[in-house]
């Protein structure tokens, strides 16, 4: 029987990928950014597309088609009356963004045929679906679901920024669609902005800032109502109406009107990197509660076009775990499936994805259980010698375990008496969460793990929360939730067993006076407002993941353990030995785990210890 194969690619925007199907299975995906050490690199993913090939044991002229993830004539074609209806406002903008595409992006099938031939002989046929097919196709497809409905929210692609659809079979329909520049996620950009985080990367900042702000206190009320009154009128079917009076995206260098957005909310624009003070705390939760509204009312709408019980998620807004949870709560439907690679990456596979299903109209074979993501454990993974090769290159001596139980044993012991290990195992994660191969792990019971992470190895702000990795059978033993979260898009409440009481002077404290308060028996996982982005871990999904995590129960009683992203701020993820190797000497990290190889940081070669390797960091 004959080989079918396809591969997926996003790029030239931000966080380009490329993914590959065999015979309609995803086999391989991954991150550019992961080879080339760029944080969101956008260029053509040659890298990525290489691993892909290789992983999947096929060349080029083996490959029947190849998916881009969006149309770009579509996009040139809104650039273009989008200036045109500004003219002369976006007279900058259009000098920069125009020359680009007449140059470049204008010949997308040219160019993306010569890079191709860069990777080797061969003519597959080429397909463009649309921006938001292909997240509806990533969210869809891979999703354990006969017949869901389908929602996808972001920026924005061509045109649309949002659509609801419904898929049943290999089919998908889409019922309604919102287009630029009404979106509901450049709503959230022009906040995450306007408060100091970089848009495309920060947004999950201004997230994790929103639970720093007073719930129902008469300044976060008011920062609502001046959004709901001013910025957006919000419709009851959830699409919304932005006064673009008051926003500069469309045609500027910018989110918004700073000296607009300033008079409106008494805040200036808040500078990258200085103080955070409590109005931009509330006006953080404010812009979160209203996406979360606006999530809500869109999700009522996609259960009323479609009568499905069951929903489906991508796009960059569907990565807001916090909305996700409380959607998940709400009970609008029975269930929700969500794109562990939401954004634009994820747009690789949901390109190849919907040109197997779509465009070369195969069936859908069998729906997977759980999923058909395989745990998102889709990139490279490196085997001992190669772990060797990097432990000799740097001199680096190691203690080799024959026996894996020992070594979770060992790992679990060095991690409740406080230590941090980086764990390195298995297949990359594709998607922007760290699953358990590309980890750096903690113990969330001890007060100060919070901050050890934050400032002495992550280098980035204080403030920021940390998830919980939990066994999936003890996910109710500490949170409420009935269901598992193997890609960390949930957030649910830390259990009241569990909590610790408040000091009566709790909402008057300084933001780090209140953040290391002890609020919990898992304090280093516990949010502040009691809430947890949670990773359930199943033993049949990743086996070692689960073991270290059982070893660590079976000797302190707690089945969770902190789990973070194993980079620094500004780093993309660890892919390669060596790149663990490196971050792991560059911080403060006290063990790494890579394989079956143990490296203590005591071992090490006296000139790892006095190079300062921070010089490198770019902060972001």
């Amino acid at each position: 029987m004959t080989t079918r194969a396809v591969l997926g690619l996003s790029a030239y925007y931000h966080d380009s990928a490329a993914a590959i199907l065999v015979d309609g299975r995803i086999v391989a995906a991954a991150h550019e950014e992961r080879f080339t050490r760029k944080k969101h690199d956008s260029d053509f993913p040659r890298n990525a597309a290489r691993y892909v090939l290789k992983e999947a044991g096929l060349a080029l002229k083996d490959i029947e088609a190849v998916a881009f993830y969006d149309k770009p004539y579509l996009k040139f074609e809104r650039l273009l009356e989008t200036y045109h209806a500004l003219a002369p406002s976006g007279l900058v903008s259009f000098t920069a963004a125009i020359p680009v595409w007449i140059k470049e992006k204008l010949f997308m099938r040219s160019m993306l045929k010569d890079e191709l031939a860069e990777l080797g002989q061969g003519k597959p046929r080429m397909l463009f679906p649309e921006h938001h097919l292909s997240h509806a196709a990533s969210a869809f497809y891979p999703s354990p679901f006969k017949e869901a409905a389908i929602l996808t929210l972001d920026g924005v692609g061509e045109w649309a920024t949002s659509i609801i659809g419904l898929g049943r079979g290999r089919d998908i329909t889409i019922l309604r669609e919102l287009d630029f520049p009404h979106s509901v996620g450049l709503l959230y950009s022009a906040f995450t902005y306007y408060c100091g985080f970089k848009v495309n990367s920060g947004e999950y900042k201004l997230m994790g800032l929103a639970p720093y702000g007073h719930p129902g206190s008469g300044q976060v009320e008011r920062f609502r109502r001046l959004i709901l009154d001013e910025l957006v009128d919000v419709r009851e079917d959830g699409s919304v109406l932005l006064n673009m009076s008051y926003f500069n995206f469309a045609a500027g260098l910018t989110m918004c009107h700073d000296k607009k957005w300033a008079q409106l909310f008494g805040l200036p624009k808040r500078a990258p990197e200085s103080e955070l003070t409590q109005g931009y705390m509330d006006l953080a939760l404010a812009a979160q509660q209203v996406t979360e509204e606006v999530v809500f009312l869109m999700a009522e709408a996609a259960r009323a076009l479609t009568g499905a019980e069951n929903l489906v998620m991508a796009g960059g807004v569907a990565l807001n775990c916090v909305a996700n949870g409380k959607l998940l709560r709400k009970g609008t439907f029975r269930d929700i499936w969500i794109q562990p690679a939401a954004g634009d990456a994820g747009g690789s596979v949901g390109a190849a994805l919907a040109a197997w299903h779509i465009g070369l109209e195969q069936e859908r074979v069998a729906v997977a259980v759980p999923d058909a993501m395989q745990g998102s454990y889709l990139g490279p993974s490196f085997d001992d010698v190669d772990i060797m090769l990097t432990a000799r290159d740097y001199k680096a001596p190691y203690r080799h375990f024959t026996d894996f139980e020992e070594l979770c044993a060992t790992v679990a012991g060095l991690i409740a008496d406080g230590s941090v290990v980086g764990w390195f195992q298995g297949r990359m994660e594709y998607g922007p969460r760290a699953l358990g191969n590309r980890s750096i792990l903690g113990n969330p019971c001890l007060p100060e793990m919070q901050k050890k992470l934050n400032l002495k190895i992550k280098y980035r702000e204080g403030f920021r929360p940390f998830a919980p990795s939990v066994l999936e059978e003890d996910i109710g033993t500490y949170f409420d939730l009935d269901r598992p979260s193997p890609y960390m898009l949930l957030v649910a409440p830390v259990l009241e067993s569990h909590r610790k009481p408040l000091p009566e002077n709790y909402d008057s404290m300084a933001m780090y006076d209140r953040l290391y308060i002890q609020r919990s028996d898992v304090p280093a996982i516990t949010h502040i407002d009691y809430s947890a982005r949670i990773q359930s871990v199943s033993k049949a999904t990743n086996p070692r993941f689960w073991a270290v995590i059982n070893a660590f129960k079976q000797k302190t009683g707690c089945g969770l353990i902190v789990n973070t992203s194993f980079n620094v701020r500004g780093e993309p993820i660890v892919c390669t030995p060596e790149d663990a190797y490196r971050c792991f000497m560059r911080t403060e990290m006290d063990y790494l785990v890579m394989g079956d190889f143990l490296f203590s940081k005591q071992d090490q070669p006296s000139w790892a210890e006095k190079q300062d390797w921070r010089d490198e960091f770019q902060l972001d």
